[in-house]
């Protein structure tokens, strides 16, 4: 067997079959050995159709996964000047590929397995796809999500099968995934066959039957009168119509700054008014463009490298033997408590319900029928599936139910005292190695475990609103947590589907104590005279996916002004002096005076029908702005809200609140909503443009001109003069 990354072979009836199958990694990648591969490869498939002994082309894995895209530890590392490399790796890639499909002989994409990024472009030069139908098998184009854009050809050549807007819409802004069966309905996938061992002879089959076929060696755009889907944009059908298409992508990304949809549009209508070789020469341009920008280095940091450290074994304690959940006990089944019955029995483990009557169990229970009918009705599950995970939730207001749970999470109301109570009446009805678990958002844990007579199995499980929705889990550590449960429940974490990170114990931990930072500092801002309306579509316009002051709404207002009350009584009592905590006259005044406590009350910053809100309160101008509102910069808006929370993220580490750099990002951006783009609350700081020293005196200057919450620290000062990031 050859160790080249991709193999030839030719069998005796003239079918080539071109092998991906790197020698030295688990999965295909256009690393290197790839492209140096490839090339001969091509080269050797041309030959043989040029002699006439190659009648068609089959390509292959010969891994579990079809191929995983292109070769992001190179990519990662790209720097601007660097953008010509970059230009002339990707034409090259697209030059095979465009050989491939050219040969001169039909060929036949056999997916065995999952085709991501460059590894569905590789498909979309064959002339025919055929996949195994595994509903676990993805299908898509996600480079948007990495800050990039598909660069081996998938724009140039989904534009031309589908049209500028299916394209556009079905599979390149959003990079959706879909799986084979989804994927035939939209026309990528031509066949399904039911198992891997079908698929080299229904390949060879196709390739029989049509090696003689006319232009069946042809992709569409290279037949004549070939005319794209739809029309070009000088078509008078689609030219009506393509101004509204920017339109409708800035609002979807409310203002904020993320180039890679944008281009991809560009290179989607740019290219479709040219032949396929120059479209695919744009296409090549703009991937080289953000390829090696400062947006796709923290969007690819965070959405690829620091989910990959999340979803292995790096925050989990070694020696510890894998644990699995067989049945969770539940311990409250309100909105929380409900979610994570839900999240549990849709991963296929038996729930226990229990709330303190049968009726409010029951009730629980049925958030996951309502769920699961929607489902159903939009043809996404079987009734039967439903059943099934209905029957493994059972509602009770017994706490003898519980005897045989190996694992108890607690989603009562945030009171130190009843959860307390709550795990006393169950701690002698469940077994002495069940893992104990409190959902809470801010109360300290080591305090909560000293009210139970197991501290060392007991532990935070912080969950997120709504749980269906939201991946991220926060396990918080207490002082006596050990080793053992904590890689226990990052295990249960993971085998119901979430993202765990770790933090160690203090008030608010790390999600609740960073997002409190944003939602105040917009309150700040009403009370220093800046328009309200003006402070809230600046969050969005920074790239948070709320602004603060809807998000006060929804968490409402007397959240903010219970945890700043709690954390003066913690500093009083320690002998410290509480965190500075701006903005609270304006939720005081709200409340107090007002009675507007938030979307619960039908009113807060925003009023609100049926539920539904509608408008910003008019009478906050008048409260809250002098006649003439106060101008501070869009910059320095932006900045506050996204200095205010990587400021206390750095604060986090330096108290070892938190330890781990991927953790904060992936929770800051899973969890409490700090943009996308900029890769998380620590890789804002690590990777701020000319450096954490940059970072260090723009946080200057914010202190100086709104408060000493933005000046950075001695130890912050320290790590950016030494170039260490915030991490261990």
């Amino acid at each position: 067997m050859s160790e080249q990354a991709v193999r030839y072979e030719i069998d005796a009836e003239g079918i080539a079959t071109i092998w991906l199958d790197d020698p030295i990694s688990s999965a295909n990648t256009m690393n290197a050995d790839y492209i140096e591969s490839m090339e001969t490869v091509i080269s050797d498939l041309e030959n043989d159709c040029g002699n006439d002994k190659a009648k068609g082309v089959v390509i292959a894995s010969a891994k579990k996964t079809f191929f995983a895209g292109g070769d992001l530890e190179v990519l990662h590392t790209l720097t601007p000047d660097q953008a010509g490399e970059a230009f002339s790796m990707v034409e090259k890639v697209k030059n095979q590929l465009r050989r491939l499909e050219t040969c001169g002989v039909p060929v036949v994409a056999a997916i065995n397995g999952t085709a991501l990024g460059g590894g569905l472009e590789i498909a979309l030069a064959a002339h025919r796809r055929i996949a195994v139908n595994d509903r676990n098998l993805k299908l898509g184009l996600p480079e948007v999500s990495l800050g990039l854009l598909p660069g081996g050809g998938g724009i140039t050549r989904l534009v031309r099968m589908f049209g500028i807007q299916s394209a556009l819409m079905d599979w390149l802004l959003q990079g959706q995934q879909r799986n084979p069966e989804a994927a035939l309905k939209k026309w990528l996938v031509d066949k399904l066959v039911d198992s891997p061992d079908q698929l080299l002879p229904a390949a060879h089959a196709w390739l029989k039957g049509n090696a003689e076929g006319p232009e069946s060696h042809l992709q569409p755009w290279d037949r004549d009168g070939y005319k794209i889907p739809g029309g070009t944009p000088a078509s008078p059908e689609l030219a009506a119509i393509l101004p509204s298409f920017p339109a409708n992508l800035r609002k979807q990304l409310k203002g904020a700054d993320f180039p890679a949809p944008r281009a991809i549009m560009a290179v989607a209508v740019e290219g479709a008014q040219v032949d396929f070789d120059t479209a695919s020469r744009i296409e090549s341009r703009y991937f080289a463009k953000l390829v090696v920008g400062h947006n796709a280095k923290d969007m690819t940091k965070a959405f690829f490298f620091d989910l990959q450290s999340i979803g292995s074994d790096d925050l989990r304690p070694a020696s510890v033997d894998k644990f699995s959940a067989k049945r969770v006990g539940v311990l409250g089944a309100g909105m929380m408590g409900a979610g994570i019955a839900y999240a549990c029995a849709t991963r296929g483990v038996d729930v226990i319900l229990k709330d303190v009557s049968a009726e409010n169990a029951e009730q629980g229970k049925a958030y996951t029928q309502t769920l699961l009918e929607k489902k159903v009705s939009k043809g996404r599950m079987t009734e039967e599936a439903r059943d099934e995970i209905l029957a493994r939730i059972n509602a009770t207001e017994d706490a003898s139910s519980l005897a045989d749970c190996d694992v108890i999470i607690e989603a009562v109301f945030e009171n130190a005292e009843l959860k307390g109570k709550v795990f006393a009446e169950i701690e002698e009805v469940v077994g002495a190695d069940a893992l104990l678990c409190s959902n809470t958002s801010t109360l300290p844990i080591t305090d909560l475990a000293s009210r139970t007579k197991r501290p060392a199995d007991f532990i935070g499980m912080h969950f997120f609103s709504p749980v269906d929705k939201m991946k991220l889990v926060e396990l918080i550590v207490g002082e006596e947590t050990s080793p053992a449960t904590l890689a226990h429940a990052i295990d249960v974490v993971q085998q119901i589907g979430k993202l765990p990170i770790v933090v160690n114990d203090s008030r608010g931990f790390f999600t609740s104590r960073v997002f409190g930072t944003y939602v105040l500092e917009g309150a700040a801002m009403v009370e220093e005279g800046l328009d309200p309306v003006v402070v809230d579509r600046a969050g969005t316009k920074a790239g948070f996916p709320s602004g603060p002051l809807t998000l006060l709404d929804e968490v409402t207002l007397s959240l903010p002004r219970h945890v700043a009350e709690e954390a003066r009584k913690a500093a009083e009592s320690e002998g410290t002096v509480a965190p500075e905590t701006p903005g609270l006259s304006v939720l005081d005044k709200m409340v107090d005076d007002y009675g507007r406590e938030g979307r619960a009350a039908g009113k807060g910053f925003y009023e609100y029908q049926d539920g539904a809100r509608t408008r910003m309160w008019p009478e906050l101008r008048t409260i809250f702005a002098p006649e003439v509102p106060a101008q501070v910069s869009a910059e320095d808006i932006a900045d506050r809200f996204l200095f205010a929370m990587a400021i206390d993220t750095a604060r986090c580490f330096e108290n070892n609140v938190i330890t781990s750099s991927a953790a904060a990002n992936i929770g800051s951006i899973f969890g409490i909503g700090f943009p996308p783009n900029r890769g998380g609350a620590a890789q804002f700081v690590e990777n701020y443009p000319g450096g954490m020293g940059e970072f260090v005196k723009r946080a200057d200057v914010l202190a100086d001109t709104y408060g000493e919450r933005f000046r950075p620290s001695e130890w912050l000062r320290e790590r950016a003069v030494a170039g260490q990031g915030l991490g261990s």
